[in-house]
């Protein structure tokens, strides 16, 4: 591998000079959202947890739904191959609390090291993992290239870029090119992102899979699930879910239309942050609906329109009590969710018309009809009234969208055994 370019240098004599001020950045953060502080050290490369005698397989996530994508696959690695331990890293402490309570047999979760030279060097040399997977975009430079320096095999899975970060890094080939031929294998959750690799010269960047179509459904509490179930009964309810700023009013005022059709209908809405709640309770009173909070431990009443679902970890449990979901995150720019864990659940989705990061797989589910695009408050109080209406219509999205997930399961073992052969774990 050639020394590294200029770009690279700088970036690792900076963050090496403000290391020290990072960490007492994101200590800080951790500490306000709630991390133990036994485990803020494990930001400079510290553990807090012994290595597995095991060969050890690290995947490295940014937040939780990157952390989330990968449980599965290592389930299935760690089925196939007992003498196989795994680590899990991220970054955020969101991450780290929903992962904890559902990580598999034999996987350790710990906070990233930052992107400086001692704490990588420190994370490496308690971890020494045999072979190392990052997810999605989440690449720093002093990880990759401390990593590739111990002649530790890389890959990168479910690699996605926009066409703005497609083309800064044609401007910085040399760089974007340097970095990135650290990893053996780079699988492309899309055959855009696999173009934009292969033109700067990264022949090993393949188009594949959409690792989170692989993750199965999420958990949820069964015994809540059944309660919920008996408090709703036969009402007509619909979940709003992962809305962001902007997208919230579009929910209400399509409710608000179903409610004149279903005077007893229920809209369940979860926002992607739940810190928004404050502000979200606000905009539904403004409507004139009434609405109770997850948070504050109130109940569902017969009188209760929207139920704002304000905690997090429990997105499992309103996919699977929810018939119909409108998936958020596509009604402003944002780029779309994950259509596969409400269609793994078997919940109907309806989705708005701005989703580039998700494009093949709406594009794909709504020719099939395992999803419906509609384009604002109006078509989806109409497209709500619709299928709350009829049972058979609901029954056959919902479907559709469940087939449609199901179908993706069988590569998950070959998209497995292709990440060992590469990593030479077999």
């Amino acid at each position: 591998m050639p020394s590294a370019p200029l770009p690279v240098r700088l970036y690792c004599t900076l963050a090496n000079l403000v290391a020290p001020l990072a960490f007492r950045r994101v200590a800080a953060k951790l500490s306000a959202q709630g991390t133990s502080p036994a485990r803020l050290r494990e930001r400079l490369g510290h553990a807090s947890a012994e290595r597995p005698s095991k060969r050890l397989l690290w995947f490295h996530a940014a937040s939780v739904g990157e952390s989330l994508s990968v449980l599965r696959l290592i389930t299935r690695m760690g089925e196939t191959d007992p003498d196989l331990a795994f680590l899990l890293t991220s970054g955020t402490a969101t991450s780290a609390d929903i992962v904890a309570r559902r990580l598999p047999p034999r996987t350790t979760h710990q906070f990233a090291p930052l992107d400086s030279a001692r704490a990588v060097n420190r994370f490496l040399d308690h971890w020494t993992p045999d072979a190392a997977i990052f997810v999605e975009s989440e690449l720093w430079p002093q990880m990759l290239t401390r990593t590739h320096a111990r002649d530790i095999p890389l890959a990168l899975i479910n690699a996605r870029i926009s066409e703005n970060s497609a083309r800064k890094w044609k401007r910085f080939r040399s760089t974007a090119k340097h970095l990135m031929d650290h990893f053996r294998l780079i699988h492309c959750q899309d055959t855009r992102t696999a173009k934009h690799l292969n033109d700067i010269g990264l022949t090993q960047a393949k188009a594949g899979q959409n690792l989170k179509s692989l993750s199965g459904p999420l958990p949820f509490d069964a015994d809540e699930l059944s309660r919920l179930s008996d408090v709703t009964g036969k009402r007509p309810v619909w979940l709003a879910s992962s809305t962001h700023p902007g997208e919230d009013g579009i929910m209400l005022k399509a409710h608000k239309t179903l409610l004149k059709e279903h005077p007893d209908a229920l809209l369940i809405l979860v926002p992607r942050h739940p810190e928004r709640a404050n502000d979200i309770a606000k905009l539904i009173s403004g409507t004139g609906q009434r609405h109770t909070r997850r948070s504050t431990d109130a109940q569902i009443s017969p009188e209760t329109q929207v139920y704002l679902a304000d905690t997090l970890g429990e997105t499992g449990l309103w996919y699977a009590l929810c018939p119909l979901t409108c998936l958020c995150g596509s009604f402003t720019p944002v780029g779309g969710h994950n259509p596969y864990e409400p269609a793994y659940a078997g919940s109907a989705i309806l989705h708005g018309p701005l989703y580039t990061n998700i494009a093949k797989t709406y594009e794909e589910m709504d020719a099939i009809g395992a999803a419906r695009q509609v384009a604002d408050a109006k078509e989806l109080g109409e497209a709500l009234n619709e299928l709350l209406s009829d049972a058979e219509a609901l029954t056959r999205l919902q479907d559709g969208a469940h087939s449609f997930a199901e179908a993706q399961v069988d590569q998950l073992d070959a998209f497995a055994r292709t990440l060992s052969k590469a990593l030479s774990l077999v």
